[in-house]
């Protein structure tokens, strides 16, 4: 573990698979740690049995010498200790987290995350394919994201004068009102994906939002005509 560079995923549920599917066969290095000894089995990727939220175990993954981290851990407690234990052995590192409750997405940020998806459903391969593209703190949003389930995702301009125009995520609330979620921001050649609730959407940008197909019609009718 003492190449620089490599990816470290903690947790091999549905998510952690799907981050694996997109990863395997790339020339990406990656280590995936699960605490389940048997989900291993018949595996031929490098990969350590432990608690993800262990600093021991992370120190033996190479958290100091990674480039990325991928928390898919299926309690949101384990996930902010993850991320919070991985931001303090290695402050460049680029941790991206999955959030099983929408509650806690800010904690996992305060606790040092770049990015949190709070979709599980499409979080693994979307946070794969959007990482596969990037080697720093932004990245271009993947145009090609396979979603899962009625899952979709739509990018829209923001137009001076539309009402997404000079407005925080708080204000916009799109969670709240229709139930879809602003994952990325184009600005330039710039993609923002540390989407926090005072990110503010400016005229000019591209915002990639992920919903059900309802949620994605709903969102275009009211904010994409």
């Amino acid at each position: 573990m003492e190449s620089k560079g490599h990816l470290i995923l903690l947790g091999y549920g549905d998510v952690g698979k799907s981050i694996v599917d997109t990863l395997y066969g790339s020339p990406f290095r990656f280590v995936v740690v699960d605490a389940n000894e048997k989900v291993f089995e018949n595996v031929d990727f490098e990969h350590l049995v432990g608690n993800g939220a262990d600093e021991d175990i992370l120190i033996a993954a190479g958290v100091k010498t990674a480039s990325f981290v991928f928390v898919a851990l299926n309690d949101d407690t384990n996930v902010i200790f993850a991320t919070l234990i991985s931001r303090n052995l290695n402050p460049e590192l680029i941790i991206v987290a999955r959030a099983n409750s929408v509650k806690s997405i800010e904690k996992i940020y305060k606790a040092g995350a770049d990015y949190v998806g709070s979709l599980s459903i499409v979080a693994g391969q979307m946070l794969a394919k959007m990482t596969a593209n990037c080697m720093g703190k932004s990245c271009r949003i993947d145009e090609d994201i396979m979603l899962y389930e009625g899952i979709e995702i739509e990018k829209c301009r923001v137009d001076k004068g539309s009402p997404l125009d000079d407005r925080s995520i708080e204000e916009l609330d799109l969670e709240g009102r229709i139930g879809c979620t602003i994952v990325g921001i184009e600005r330039g050649k710039i993609v923002i994906t540390a989407i926090k609730k005072q990110t503010t959407v400016r005229a000019g940008d591209i915002i990639a939002v992920v919903g059900s197909s309802k949620q994605i019609l709903e969102f275009k009718e009211k904010y994409a005509n």
